[in-house]
């Protein structure tokens, strides 16, 4: 009786410890980039993401490029795939941008009539792998500037097929390549996002077994491989420097070491935010945070050298930055991103500087170091980056910027508002700078967007105002702009007819469904009510825009529908977001990281963050150093989305506001949750935005 009492504890407690390791085991395991579904958003028409592989801020991007051509180069439903490119700017409108140089293994003598029909798939961050029918199967890992592809392939005649000149939706320009011992070298130029600048990247491609290099039609080449050979290493480095460098990036670490190296390179970024609470929208929160640090891209090399805007070589002991989408994610990428990286975004905010240096142009330049969109509102970033701490030599580009704001466009209604906000930017850093007569002149201009405002956006009467491209607007209707005057909502209210008119008209709008969250004219709209007697009301919306069901008219093929999209707008699946609606470089995944943390930019160009209930009873910004700033919801409950009470390191917080110092010093902010508004809260010390004449 005694022996079997000893067997059966022991065999109790090795199930116990077995248990035990398995469930530390699957701890240890399961880190923020475990947690990242790398296939959000990449099928059909739904944020224009895709599973390519990437390192943080990193240009290189390998990716799988299916058939039929989408937006983003990749439809997850796709069968057939076409081969591999070299870099994709995630997320952006004009049909996608990127492609670089397409690579397709295939079998028998004919590239073209190998088709790739895929068997399996699966990805994470800096990894992709992919079987075909055929069975050639191809690994592929990412690290900074350098990857590696692995293929495997059956016995028999085999090689891979090289374009040198494709592109996704950007045209080809040209290119130059030089054959080596089992390498391409050279260089791409192509059309940046929109087909406005142009962009160049260096690369290097190296095989590892010995390569028969035959040229094709012009600008592609096959390079074929002995018959028994049955695996082949591709090595693809790239640089915005030179060839040179491009080859020195060239790993010589296995593809398991890339892909160790790429994951801890991941989880290093994707942990300076840590959420508890519930496991599927944990999953859904840290690949929005992936989205989010795509770009810009860093695009000067470990000994300083850069290619600079204007396409001259400089140098520089900074890390530089290039690939921009700041009209599209200003207001919400930007601001996370200097939270998050406070030592990136130095950088960042020097290399945003630096376009003012070395030649700026609204979309892009002939000259680009990488693949970009857009700069407007470089301006208001720039304020917004000086007022948070981070230096910015004003003094040095103020001539720069005055030719930039004197140049601005007012000829549009959208246009004159958003060039009020750079206008009021201008007046805000001439202030700064102690040029104070010449800081009021720019306020008058700026100030001047209420005779623009009352001409086009007072009445909403007209039949025109829900309509999508009315009078010369470019992706809104008169109602989503009508509220871009951040830099003064004040003034705006007084505009409106005074609060009880502005919450009225905001109620309209909402309860009218003339809200769009499928692009950014008004994505500031939902925390506006914050600025009025009735702030409770941005609690609710901005809870229900990131996890309830909602009805959303309006796409960006520039339509009304009459077929509403009704669902929940943020999900962890392939076709996400509302159809049509792109992620735009981080813009709207940061605004749902944003919102899932609790707190969200009031004014870009002012240091303030409006509070709401968080989407997790704790959420944590850690940096290196040991410094935190915890977030916590005691009473967290599904749904449970209004602020009763909230503590800033133990003291009552009547605001419902913190500022980017309050954040950096790190502390905890407590926020107790209700089911039902509590009306007093965030009334009596509200940060609301205005124009100050001195």
């Amino acid at each position: 009786m005694k022996k079997s009492f000893i067997a059966f504890s022991f065999l109790l407690f090795s199930a116990v410890t077995s248990n035990l390791s398995a469930q530390i085991k699957k701890q240890a395991t399961n880190t923020p980039a475990d947690m990242v579904n790398v296939f959000v958003g990449s099928s059909g028409d739904h944020g224009q993401m895709s599973p390519a592989a990437s390192a943080p801020f990193s240009m290189l991007s390998i990716g799988p490029q299916t058939y039929p051509n989408l937006h983003m180069g990749y439809e997850h439903k796709a069968k057939v795939f076409l081969g591999f490119t070299h870099n994709r700017f995630e997320g952006v409108g004009c049909q996608g941008s990127g492609g670089n140089i397409l690579i397709k293994p295939f079998l028998g003598d004919d590239a073209k009539a190998c088709i790739l029909n895929k068997s399996t798939e699966s990805a994470g961050p800096g990894y992709y792998n992919v079987s075909f029918d055929n069975h050639i199967a191809v690994k592929v890992a990412v690290d900074k500037n350098s990857g590696i592809e692995s293929y495997t392939f059956p016995q028999g005649k085999k090689g891979f097929y090289i374009d040198l000149s494709h592109t996704l939706a950007n045209r080809f320009v040209a290119e130059e390549h030089t054959f080596g011992n089992n390498e391409i070298t050279g260089w791409v130029d192509s059309r940046t996002t929109c087909n406005v600048g142009t962009y160049r990247v260096y690369y290097c491609i190296k095989f590892n077994q010995p390569v028969t290099f035959v040229p094709g039609d012009e600008h592609k080449l096959t390079a074929t491989i002995a018959n028994n050979l049955q695996q082949v290493r591709v090595n693809v480095a790239v640089s915005s420097v030179d060839v040179e460098h491009a080859k020195a990036s060239v790993t010589k670490q296995s593809i398991e070491q890339l892909k160790v190296q790429s994951s801890a390179a991941w989880n290093q970024v994707l942990s300076r935010i840590k959420v508890k609470g519930n496991p599927e929208r944990e999953k859904l929160f840290y690949s929005m945070l992936y989205r989010t640090v795509q770009s810009p891209y860093v695009v000067s090399e470990s000994d300083g050298s850069f290619r600079a805007t204007d396409g001259s070589l400089q140098k520089t002991k900074d890390s530089v930055y290039n690939g921009w989408a700041i009209w599209d994610n200003y207001r919400t990428q930007l601001p996370l991103l200097s939270i998050l990286y406070p030592d990136r975004y130095k950088s960042i905010t020097t290399s945003v500087a630096n376009l003012y240096r070395f030649g700026k142009k609204d979309y892009a330049t002939k000259h680009e170091p990488s693949n970009t969109v857009r700069t407007e509102h470089a301006i208001v970033v720039l304020l917004d980056a000086y007022r948070k701490g981070y230096p910015v030599d004003f003094a040095a580009i103020a001539d720069s910027l005055k030719a930039d704001v004197d140049k601005l466009d007012f000829s549009h209604p959208d246009k004159a508002l958003e060039s009020s906000y750079d206008t009021w930017a201008f007046s805000q850093i001439l202030s700064i700078m102690g040029k104070t007569e010449l800081s009021n002149q720019y306020k008058q201009k700026a100030l001047a967007y209420k005779e623009y405002w009352n001409k086009d956006f007072k009445d909403v009467t007209k039949n025109d105002v829900d309509r999508v491209s009315a009078r010369g607007l470019y992706q809104g209707t008169i109602w989503q702009y009508r509220w871009f005057v951040p830099f003064d909502i004040k003034g705006l209210t007084e505009l409106i007819g005074g609060q009880k008119e502005y919450i009225r008209q905001l109620d309209q709008f909402f309860d009218n469904d003339y809200y769009n969250h499928a692009n950014e004219p008004d994505i500031q709209v939902p925390y506006m009510y914050n600025a009025s007697a009735e702030p409770w009301k941005s609690q609710a919306m901005v809870h229900k825009y990131a996890v309830d069901t909602v009805v959303q008219y309006y796409f960006n093929d520039n339509s009304r529908g009459i077929d509403p999209f009704v669902d929940v707008i943020y999900q962890n699946k392939p076709d996400t977001y509302v159809r049509t609606m792109d992620d735009d470089a981080g813009a709207m995944s940061a605004w749902f990281v944003f919102a899932a943390t609790g707190i969200s930019p009031a004014c870009v160009g002012w240091p303030v963050y409006y509070l709401n209930v968080p989407l997790f009873k704790q959420v944590t910004f850690a940096w290196p150093g040991g410094k935190t700033f915890n977030i916590t919801v005691p009473n967290y409950v599904e749904g449970r989305k209004y602020i009763q009470s909230v503590t800033l390191n133990g003291k009552k917080l009547n605001r419902n506001w913190l500022t980017q110092q309050e954040i950096m010093q790190g502390g905890t902010l407590v926020i107790t949750a209700a089911d039902k508004p509590n009306e007093q809260f965030g009334v009596s010390e509200q940060w609301v935005s205005g124009i100050e004449m001195k």
